[in-house]
């Protein structure tokens, strides 16, 4: 019988999160909430029970950091520069210390279980978590990465505390190799690069109704909408498919630009 190893759990939380502007001018990704939750307390939930935590951090890292003192997790500060998915387990081999690694994107929303991905695994072969989706595959032509990985320790101890990605120093020569498994995952996914895919995953977990926060003041109407905590919509106003953010400002990310 193959007994599960204790793993590492490693959530990559340092990306600048260019492509979701202008939401994360006022917080980091990892901090904008999906459900009134932020992105990196669920990704935390979805890792937790499998074994220790670490939280990697840079852009806006004091707000991140602020966030994290209260989550029990190891946060591993990367001052001068992102250091990128492999960079990011490089700088944490010492933490990691020989043990197999589970791996999950902050910015990703996953309503699933990764119970099918930990399941029967060996600690030898890396293993991805996918969804079936043949108009945006990123592997095998019909699969795409679903934003959690498992890195046995044969291939964590060769990373360098160095900008680099895994797929560049890691997946790809699996891949070739034909030592890359990919386990499809039971759940909703959304990538949560854009403001209309931050909004989606909002509307996901909701079902389709406005996500309000609690100390949000709600004097007009929202419809379909996301209002982050603190934040006012006058009585003069309908918010309709847009969001809100803490000091005002506010998006409509399913209109066309321009």
């Amino acid at each position: 019988m193959t007994v599960r190893p204790a793993f590492a759990a490693v959530v990559l939380a340092a990306g600048e999160g260019v492509r979701l502007r202008p939401l994360t001018d006022h917080l980091p990704k990892a901090l904008c909430p999906v459900g009134n939750q932020p992105l990196v307390d669920h990704a935390i939930a979805r890792v937790s029970g499998h074994g220790d935590v670490a939280v990697n951090v840079h852009h806006r890292r004091d707000q991140l950091e602020t966030h994290l003192a209260r989550r029990g997790v190891h946060v591993s500060v990367e001052r001068e520069q992102a250091l990128g998915t492999a960079g990011a387990i490089g700088r944490l081999r010492g933490w990691i210390d020989g043990r197999p690694v589970l791996i999950t994107n902050a910015d990703a929303w996953f309503s699933g279980s990764l119970d099918r991905l930990v399941a029967g695994w060996d600690g030898e072969r890396v293993r991805l978590g996918v969804g079936y989706d043949p108009v945006r595959p990123d592997f095998a032509g019909a699969w795409r990465f679903v934003g959690t990985s498992l890195l046995p320790w044969a291939w964590a101890r060769r990373m360098q505390p160095e900008p680099s990605g895994l797929y560049e120093v890691c997946w790809r020569q699996a891949e070739e190799e034909g030592t890359l498994d990919l386990v499809p995952l039971d759940g909703a996914f959304i990538d949560c690069g854009t403001p209309r895919d931050y909004w989606a995953a909002n509307m996901m977990w909701s079902g389709g109704t406005s996500v309000v926060a609690g100390s949000a003041t709600i004097a007009g109407s929202v419809v379909r909408s996301v209002v982050w905590p603190g934040a006012v919509v006058a009585a003069d106003e309908c918010l309709i498919e847009a969001v809100r953010t803490t000091d005002g400002t506010t998006i409509y990310p399913t209109k066309p630009a321009g």
